[in-house]
């Protein structure tokens, strides 16, 4: 094998499908990229839960494929590398040469044989929209993924598609974040959980212009297609939240708000909360306003946020950052904030009625 390119179109696919490769295995290969050259160049890392491959243009001496040793070497050499071309030779022995400038490494590569296949996907029945719909889908719910590996299932985020609307719903116990989109493709019901790792990692890879993503699901995998790069997953198994039994419909009291101003009033009394024992944050909701408070050892904080509507001064109280990351992740100017109790959660909604995002976050507990 051997092959002829920019140096940044090597770097891009080495860094995309690194973030795949085991760090340590029992299958040596898979530390390595699988390198696959032909009418272009395919790179792919793979540690048998997760898989990224990206392909790019390059000019093609000797066909063929071979397991670069390891990703991290490979990584820290793009990196390192002048700007250029770069030329890649894997000769029969295995022996590895990548040459870049006046830079050369020589070192051994294991045979492609070695490398266990990844899951395919035709992509006939995929789901379509736009990749920076998706990464918005994703960056504004991935907080509320669980980071608790004893309910494995809350480590992703629920995709249920519903005709021509996606809904992502992630919760982790405290908290429960949902967003929808429109989509199009010939799928036209489907419900699968992805790992949060995995949603990263696609974010990440998303442009922010109009270019189309895909996501294609299979039995036990689910693939997303983004430009010359594809990640595929397996999927987490296990009964999901019903999220639509969780989160209330009635409410005593609906107030509106500007995001910002309840997001700059949770950022300042959160100065004076005290991590250590765990210190929440008080909201009045009154008529006219919600007051903001936090009593700890380090000092005392008040604030006042303008609202429309009356809370019949219901006092709540809530972990800061879990009402922070929401206020934070509403891709919306106003707000509805919907409270019944002191004890009930507080749901978030669009203050203009639609339906294309719902936070909601559990109350903690207040001494008397």
């Amino acid at each position: 094998m051997k092959f002829t390119c920019e140096k940044y179109l090597l770097q891009s696919a080495v860094n995309a499908a690194g973030r795949a490769a085991s760090v340590r295995s029992s299958v040596n290969s898979l530390e390595g990229l699988l390198f696959q050259a032909g009418a272009n160049v395919r790179v792919t890392g793979y540690d048998l839960r997760k898989g990224i491959y990206q392909s790019f243009e390059a000019d093609v001496a000797e066909p063929g494929a071979a397991v670069i040793m390891t990703a991290k070497l490979m990584g820290e050499m793009m990196r390192l590398l002048p700007d250029g071309m770069v030329t890649v030779e894997v000769q029969d022995n295995g022996k590895t040469t990548v040459k870049c400038g006046q830079s050369e490494f020589n070192f051994m590569s294991l045979p492609a044989s070695d490398y266990p296949e990844l899951p395919e996907s035709d992509y006939a029945d995929a789901i379509s929209l736009e990749q920076k719909k998706l990464s918005e889908l994703i960056d504004q719910t991935i907080f509320a993924v669980s980071t608790n590996e004893s309910r494995p299932v809350y480590m992703g985020s629920l995709f249920e598609l519903e005709g021509d609307r996606l809904t992502v719903v992630a919760v982790d116990g405290y908290r429960l974040a949902l967003r929808r989109e429109e989509v199009s493709g010939k799928v036209q019901s489907a419900r699968f959980i992805v790992p949060g790792s995995v949603l990263q990692d696609v974010s990440r890879l998303c442009g922010k212009g109009e270019e189309q993503a895909m996501i294609d699901l299979g039995e036990r995998h689910v693939s997303f297609s983004i430009g010359d790069t594809v990640i595929i997953s397996r999927l987490l198994e296990g009964d999901f939240l019903n999220y639509r039994k969780t989160v209330p419909e009635n409410f005593k009291y609906k107030l509106k708000a500007e995001r910002a101003a309840l997001l700059s009033a949770t950022d300042r009394v959160s100065l004076v909360v005290d991590e250590t024992v765990k210190s929440p944050i008080r909201l009045s909701f009154g008529d006219g306003s919600i007051d903001f408070r936090c009593a700890t050892a380090l000092g005392t904080a008040r604030d006042l946020c303008p609202c429309e509507g009356n809370g019949g001064d219901t006092e709540i109280g809530f972990n800061d950052r879990y009402l922070r990351d929401a206020l934070r992740a509403a891709p919306a100017e106003e707000l509805t904030v919907c409270i019944n109790s002191g004890s009930a959660p507080c749901v978030l909604v669009p203050a203009d009625g639609n339906d294309s995002f719902v936070y909601m976050v559990l109350p903690v507990r207040l001494a008397k």
